[in-house]
């Protein structure tokens, strides 16, 4: 089918932006594909048995090419925004948002806002779903820093129509509390909240206890929450590329890598890791750091 339409519009291409109605395809499917398909349907009946149907599919696909398809351009994905879920393309897709819209940081009060809101691992997957997708559309379109999410994704996207309502009323609330001025720092929150909730429900693994206590000293010492942000954002997008080993040796401090990753993007480092952060983890330690900070972090919440 494919390669029957490519006979009829093979060199008749049209962008999203050039689109126009006469280029779409109409049709009902009781009005229009029923009759097609009916029209070219023999039966047969034997006493006995039961009413046979024989369908001349290729006729059919040949109506269907000549009424339908024949005419209408390819439409090309040029100019359409997309969130392609590779460690290369969100830095770039951040990239291209800051350059577009001032990014700030969520407050705390809203960071814990956002957690207590969306303690169920499928809610945070959606949220981080269209938070993706909102990026994808803000790194080509930008948008006011001020306006908020909500009226964003229903005005500008206009996805109010196109997203289950219970899913809408919990991105209600999280989009409210959020401008696109925190759009990164929203994703990079929902990415730690999904594989928090991973290690809640057990989905990943907890080994490295030794250190379990002296994580719980450093949680319990200040406020480690963009700390632990920031480790896991550079966790997916620093060492998981390939070959990261490339440019990151396994034997270097988790405390110092992870430090000029924040310096690099000129994130202050709280004062708290300079002084209670262990020293002797390593990065081929860090996943288990992470779990580990994230897990003390939880059970000293639990317990105060």
């Amino acid at each position: 089918t494919k390669n029957a339409h490519a006979d009829f519009s093979n060199d008749y291409k049209v962008t999203v932006a050039e689109l126009t109605e006469q280029h779409v395809i109409h049709y009902e499917l009781e009005k229009d594909l029923l009759p097609l398909v009916l029209s070219n349907c023999q039966y047969s009946l034997e006493c006995g048995h039961e009413t046979i149907s024989q369908y001349d599919l290729p006729r059919i696909q040949q109506q269907i090419l000549t009424r339908f398809l024949q005419g209408k351009p390819l439409i090309t994905r040029t100019g359409i925004p997309t969130l392609v879920k590779t460690q290369e393309s969100y830095e770039t897709i951040f990239k291209a948002v800051k350059g577009k819209v001032h990014q700030d940081f969520l407050s705390s009060l809203t960071r814990n806002a956002l957690s207590r809101e969306l303690d169920c691992y499928n809610e945070v997957c959606e949220a981080l779903k269209i938070t993706e997708l909102l990026l994808g559309f803000l790194s080509m379109t930008g948008g006011d820093p001020m306006m908020s999410l909500v009226t964003y994704l229903q005005d500008n996207m206009r996805m109010a129509n196109h997203i289950d309502r219970d899913i809408l009323q919990v991105n209600a609330f999280l989009t409210s509390l959020c401008n696109l001025r925190h759009c990164v720092s929203l994703w990079q929150l929902l990415s730690s909240l999904k594989s928090e909730n991973m290690l809640r429900l057990k989905m990943v693994g907890v080994a490295f206890a030794e250190f379990l206590w002296l994580l719980k000293g450093f949680v319990s010492r200040g406020n480690v929450d963009q700390w632990l942000l920031e480790t896991h954002e550079f966790v997916l997008l620093s060492l998981g590329r390939l070959r990261p080993t490339d440019d990151y040796n396994p034997s270097w401090s988790v405390k110092e890598t992870v430090c000029a990753y924040m310096d690099r993007k000129e994130v202050e480092v709280p004062s708290c890791v300079e002084d209670k952060f262990p020293e002797n983890l390593l990065l081929s330690q860090i996943v288990e750091t992470w779990k580990c900070a994230v897990t003390a972090k939880q059970d000293w919440m639990m317990e105060g």
